[in-house]
């Protein structure tokens, strides 16, 4: 099994203190920062840009990653790679054409990620699956932290690394939405390979560090 990643999402941080809770992230032994990047448009929330990232690098050196839920990604691809951004994702259904966006974030330097919401098929992928190097399954409608887990992505999970693993073996799958150490195992069982993770993290009684290696162990499990 490969290497799971574990991406706290700062969507759930404690805002009045981002910089202490990126260092908190790091020292509790996850690996990314995941950021939504709302613009009120794609979806109804308006969160971080890329003058939290820029702020946040003197914080961390984790890889930071951008989820970009706006309705033109094209506008912001330049500004989040100077913040700092590691690698940036795109939504699949706010460009006809995904393949001139990807080849533009990798000519950047960075991660280039193609985003799918729980309702979007994958069709086509296997056409573009050689310029991505991470695809994002959303596992709940994106928008809005703590929302349930919706297991009808699953067989889309395994779908897609079938598809990957014939076109684009190295390119990986990440998942966002109700993870836990319950549903990481059905996800890491499927295909996934970095846990988007916010609420479960964040929200964890005992602090971020016991919900980074519950979920280690979890998915250690797996295999």
């Amino acid at each position: 099994m490969a290497e799971i990643t574990i991406a706290p999402s700062m969507l759930c941080a404690d805002f009045r203190r981002l910089g202490e809770q990126a260092r908190e992230v790091a020292e509790a032994g996850a690996d990314w920062l995941h950021f939504d990047i709302m613009d009120g448009w794609f979806v109804d929330n308006i969160t971080f840009g890329p003058l939290v990232i820029e702020a946040l690098r003197g914080e961390t050196k984790l890889h930071c990653n951008a989820h970009l839920m706006v309705g033109n990604p094209a506008r912001h691809i330049g500004s989040f790679a100077q913040a700092g951004a590691d690698s940036l994702f795109i939504q699949r259904e706010v460009v006809t054409q995904p393949a001139h966006l990807l080849a533009e974030i990798r000519s950047l330097g960075l991660l280039a990620g193609l985003v799918f919401n729980p309702a979007t098929p994958i069709a086509g992928l296997e056409v573009i699956a050689d310029q991505v190097d991470l695809v994002l399954l959303m596992t709940v409608e994106p928008g809005a932290a703590g929302q349930e887990f919706m297991p009808s992505v699953l067989p889309k999970i395994r779908q897609t690394r079938e598809l990957l693993d014939e076109f684009n073996p190295e390119a990986r799958i990440v998942v966002d939405g109700g993870v836990d150490p319950d549903t990481a195992r059905e996800l890491v069982t499927s295909g996934a390979e970095i846990l988007i993770c916010g609420s479960y993290l964040f929200d964890h009684p005992e602090g971020l560090t016991v919900g980074v290696q519950s979920l280690r162990g979890a998915v250690g499990e797996v295999g």
